[in-house]
């Protein structure tokens, strides 16, 4: 009993935290906020040791011999700045909405243009990686029919607070659970020729997905992105933002990704997914102070393993 009330503690500090910082921050000029921002992040640096030991596992697991433990602790504060810093921009730009176009740019936004003329939608392929929440939100914000695969988080009244926010901007929120209710919603999406964003990047442990090399790892992964693709012919894009030096964030739209055909469609979808995990690992090994260590990616093991 007295752990679960540890977390539900823990779960109302954070929740009231939210509260309190959005409304502060909102009534500050992003300048001062800018300024604070180095403080609150030290803070929360210092506060979260099992995010680190998490994020440390997890880089050694992913490079190995490839680097010291001065280049995996240096990688680690990069990342929390990275997050630190992104959840203080996306609370302060939500109530100044028009921050966004100023501060989120596209780069290869022909490649979606170019696909939405062909009328059946685009499956965006990402990972939490870089600010992703505000990468949506500069698509919605930009007239683009924005729906967004998303997990709801435990805190049902954080997930309300930022549902809500989401609506406001024009993003649509379709979750990930129920399955069949996710499946039947993308495809409806692709089919009115909508944007379906999938972050393809965390552990996929239900047995539905396929296991596929990350890292020289297995990774047990979702299969969504390559089924929609079979089943709509919707056009798969890549598409990644990073954080710039002048803290300003590019979005990164790559050319479309072509399905390797397969006679046999399971192997069809474990040739694509693992194809595409590639390019997911390709950004990150070249930013990978902009993704998510602390997320335990290998967590579910092959059952051979």
């Amino acid at each position: 009993m007295a752990k679960k009330e540890a977390k539900e503690f823990k779960r109302t500090l954070a929740r009231n935290s939210l509260y309190f910082f959005s409304g502060l921050f909102n009534a500050l000029p992003y300048s001062v906020v800018r300024a604070l921002t180095r403080f609150f992040i030290e803070i929360g640096f210092r506060c979260t040791k099992h995010q680190r030991k998490i994020a440390k596992e997890s880089l050694q697991i992913a490079f190995g011999q490839e680097k010291n433990e001065g280049e995996i602790n240096k990688i680690i504060r990069e990342c929390f700045e990275n997050f630190g810093q992104g959840m203080i921009d996306l609370i302060y730009f939500m109530g100044h909405p028009k921050m966004i176009e100023e501060h989120v740019f596209f780069e290869g936004q022909e490649h979606l243009d170019q696909a939405l003329k062909e009328g059946r939608g685009v499956i965006a392929v990402s990972a939490h990686f870089g600010n992703f929440p505000l990468m949506l939100l500069r698509f919605a914000r930009s007239g683009y029919k924005t729906n967004a695969i998303i997990r709801q988080t435990r805190d049902l009244e954080v997930e309300e607070y930022f549902l809500n926010q989401r609506r406001k901007m024009g993003l649509n929120t379709i979750y990930s659970h129920p399955r069949q209710e996710c499946v039947e919603s993308s495809i409806k999406a692709l089919r009115n020729n909508e944007i379906v964003f999938v972050l393809l990047d965390q552990n996929f442990g239900s047995g539905r997905g396929v296991f596929v090399d990350f890292f020289g790892q297995k990774a047990a992964t979702a299969t969504g992105p390559v089924i929609f693709a079979m089943r709509t012919k919707s056009v798969i894009l890549p598409i990644f933002v990073v954080r710039q030096k002048d803290s300003r964030h590019k979005v990164m739209i790559d050319p479309p990704f072509i399905l390797e055909d397969r006679a046999d469609e399971k192997e069809m979808v474990q040739v694509n997914i693992t194809r595409i995990t590639q390019i997911i690992e390709q950004y990150i090994r070249r930013y990978p102070e902009q993704w998510g260590w602390m997320h335990r990616r290998w967590k579910t093991r092959p059952q051979d393993d």
